[in-house]
């Protein structure tokens, strides 16, 4: 017993030793905390920021400024912090609230203003009570805008907009200050919601525009009220207006930039409309800043932020991360100040999408207008002519997210029609292509000015490879027309709108007379285009794609129209050398009679206003006429043919049997087939092309052809052709043909 307890013994002893430790380590540890609390709270009573900061809030209405070391001091501190790391929210506050109260006068508030630079956000409170001192009416009309670009620069850093939005009326009173006006209205745009709009107000603005002109700012102002009211706003809004505010970014801009850079952070600026800036610098004079997408979202993300606030009323897009987020917010979703951001973000084009916000795609329509005008077309050191990464990407995101919206941008098309008049066909050749074949449906009075002329220039002067791009790219184009007209068509008014915010009201007759035009340029561009580049292969194959389009129109897309290729296209498809743009051409003619026997059948049953043409219908007899003689009557040249030579240009050529000679079987595209069938057919025979044209080794041979792969050939033949010329006789090279 004495042994287990003298064993037991040091145990005991040994775990109240531990204990002991362990109470002493715990009060040594928080005696560490007591005292390093206490180091932090005394450094912060004598940091001198801080002391700054104290000395602005409890300073005294009156307080003389000459000779006043104490504010000068606190004053130098406070800008050294704002200009090397920033304000914080409280610092921002203190200094705000004392430079709009003109406690010391109206230079200390000037001096302020410019070091507002913030590190993180900027309080909406402090805004707002900026905006109550200058209701007082002490403060300066100079000190007033430069504390409206001030808002403006930062607005997209204020951490909340709600109640600078419940003081919508008094923001708008300034409107009548004419210095104050244009900085006034851009920020009036940015904080416009739907209940904001108010009949007094648009009359307000009619007034002033009565006064001070067609002033931008006010037509811009205007034109997001009439998105949301527009029978409030009559006023007809020019189509050519200036887009986009100015730049009022003032002193603070730089600064941000590099606070920004300092804190590892993204500062976004509204109000130049720009993009983030590189750090590599360019050898360019002119620094480009519209070729990346801003960051969607607050200016600076904590942890705090990137949260995502399922309680708050508004929630911003930057706290979106999923599909689900987007759909359980939808309509409680705040847009950014910085639309160019929605481009990079596809929750955000999804958003778009879904609710169709009116004033979100004219904000991103000015906005795309500002950047591209400004890059493309009003830069002093030649535009693009230096091609960069930067405006690869950009506009390729731009036409992504058209692809992604299946609509076009207003602001895209108008820049598209001043572009082409100083573009060389060349730079940045697949974009522009890809942009101009989204070109809504332009009406026909106007199509030729705007597009035809220039692409003409530019088709006749370019390379092969260009003529090709700008075929296929027309072609798109007019597959997305007829699409749109298939989609929206109405039984008494043809609404051809790419979407409810660029509306264009287009009668059917209008309609077609546009498309009518765009068949018939292309066809001029094809069958100069054709001589040109003797009949290349690759473009007669862009060609035809464009025609098997336009032969398809009235049965695939519901349009009453058809139109017929020029003879520069027929000819040289007809007589190609290849295969496959014959069999091609034979499918477009067999698609042709489809629906022209469509259209007359639905002439008969039904009285509607449109008739195809007899004219069409001549063109189209003609044609099969020529197509049926050549491949399978041989009648080529003879007198009364479509085609005719006179006996000595024929002489001359010393082809013999030359009525024969583009037949199926000598026919330059099926020479080598005929020679092939018959070489299976008889090896051990020497070639004799004529030894198949009976009818027995004729119906072969063209069973041969079929199974080749020629179905457009097989469904022309068939339709066109009796059942019994296909396997009757045939004598003398010629066949009966039923012919329409």
């Amino acid at each position: 017993m004495a042994t287990t307890l003298n064993l037991s013994r040091p145990p005991d002893l040994s775990s109240s030793s531990a204990s002991d430790q362990s109470v002493s380590g715990q009060s040594s540890n928080n005696r560490s905390l007591r005292i390093a609390e206490i180091e932090r709270r005394r450094r912060k009573a004598e940091d001198p920021f801080a002391l700054a900061l104290k000395y602005f809030a409890k300073v005294e209405a009156g307080t003389p400024i000459h000779g006043n070391v104490d504010l000068e001091n606190n004053l130098v501190v406070v800008e050294r912090v704002a200009y090397s790391e920033g304000l914080p929210p409280e610092a921002i506050s203190v200094m705000l609230d004392f430079a709009m109260s003109l406690r010391m006068g109206v230079h200390p508030c000037v001096r302020v203003l410019k070091c507002l630079i913030p590190a993180t956000v900027v309080p909406q409170e402090a805004v707002v009570r900026g905006v109550v001192w200058m209701c007082v009416g002490q403060i300066a009309i100079s000190t007033q805008v430069l504390f409206i670009k001030w808002v403006l620069t930062v607005f997209d850093m204020i951490d909340a907009k709600d109640q600078l939005r419940a003081i919508y009326g008094f923001i708008f009173n300034f409107v009548a200050e004419e210095t104050l006006c244009p900085y006034v209205c851009h920020l009036l745009y940015l904080l416009t919601r739907k209940e904001s709009v108010r009949l007094f107000r648009v009359r307000k603005l009619l007034d002033l525009q009565s006064k001070l002109g067609r002033q931008p700012f006010l037509l811009n102002l205007l034109s997001l009220y009439k998105v949301f009211y527009p029978e409030m706003v009559t006023l007809s809004l020019p189509s050519r207006m200036k887009v986009g505010f100015r730049n009022h970014s003032g002193p603070w801009e730089s600064v941000l930039i590099g606070v920004q850079k300092r804190n590892n952070a993204q500062v976004a600026s509204d109000i130049s409309l720009t993009f983030e800036i590189k750090d590599k610098t360019s050898s360019r004079k002119r620094k480009h800043r519209h070729m990346e997408l801003p960051a969607l979202g607050p200016a600076l993300q904590s942890e705090t932020q990137t949260n995502y606030p399922i309680s708050k009323k508004v929630v911003s897009l930057a706290h979106i991360r999923s599909f689900s987020q987007l759909l359980e917010s939808l309509h409680r979703i705040e847009l950014p100040a910085q639309m160019g951001s929605l481009l990079g973000s596809s929750l955000a084009l999804q958003y778009l999408d879904c609710v169709q916000d009116e004033s979100a795609f004219l904000r991103l329509n000015l906005w795309l207008g500002y950047a591209l005008n400004e890059e493309f077309l009003f830069c002093g050191d030649g535009g693009v002519s230096q091609i960069s990464q930067e405006a690869l990407q950009f506009l390729d995101h731009l036409l992504s997210t058209q692809d992604f919206l299946q609509e076009p941008f207003s602001s895209t098309e108008a820049f598209l029609y001043k572009f082409l008049s100083v573009w060389d066909g060349s730079l940045l050749r697949p974009q522009i292509l890809g942009l101009l074949s989204n070109i809504p449906v332009v009406p026909s009075s106007c199509i030729g000015r705007l597009l035809f002329e220039p692409l003409m220039q530019l088709f006749f002067t370019s390379t092969l490879f260009f003529k090709c791009g700008l075929i296929d790219c027309l072609n798109t184009m007019l597959l997305k027309w007829l699409t749109w007209h298939s989609v929206y068509a109405l039984e008494d008014c043809l609404d051809i709108s790419l979407n409810s915010h660029t509306s264009i009201n287009m009668t059917l007759s209008g309609f077609k007379d546009s498309v009518m035009e765009l068949v018939h340029f292309v066809g001029r561009l094809a069958s100069v285009g054709l001589q040109l580049e003797g009949s290349h292969s690759l473009l007669l194959g862009l060609i035809l794609d464009f025609y098997e389009t336009v032969c398809d129109m009235f049965l695939k897309y519901g349009l009453p129209l058809v139109v017929m290729p020029p003879a520069g296209v027929f000819y040289p498809a007809l007589f190609a050398s290849d295969p496959v743009s014959v069999d091609r051409l034979a499918r477009i003619m067999y698609r042709y009679k489809m629906n022209l026997t469509s259209a007359k059948s639905k002439e008969k049953l039904i009285e509607q206003t449109f008739h195809i043409s007899r004219q069409t219908y001549r063109e189209f007899n003609h044609y099969l006429v020529v197509m049926v003689n050549c491949l399978w009557n041989s009648k080529m040249f003879q007198p009364g043919a479509a085609v005719e030579l006179t006996e000595e240009v024929l002489a001359r050529s010393k082809v013999p049997e030359y009525w024969a000679s583009f037949d199926l079987i000598h026919h330059p595209a099926f020479l080598s087939y005929a020679i092939q069938f018959h070489h299976e057919c008889w090896p051990e025979r020497d070639v004799d092309l004529n030894s198949l044209k009976p009818s027995k080794q004729w119906g072969w041979y063209l069973e041969y052809l079929f199974t080749q792969g020629f179905e457009g050939l097989q469904q022309f033949i068939q339709s066109n052709i009796g059942r019994r010329s296909t396997t009757g006789d045939k004598q003398g090279g010629t066949q009966s043909t039923d012919q329409r």
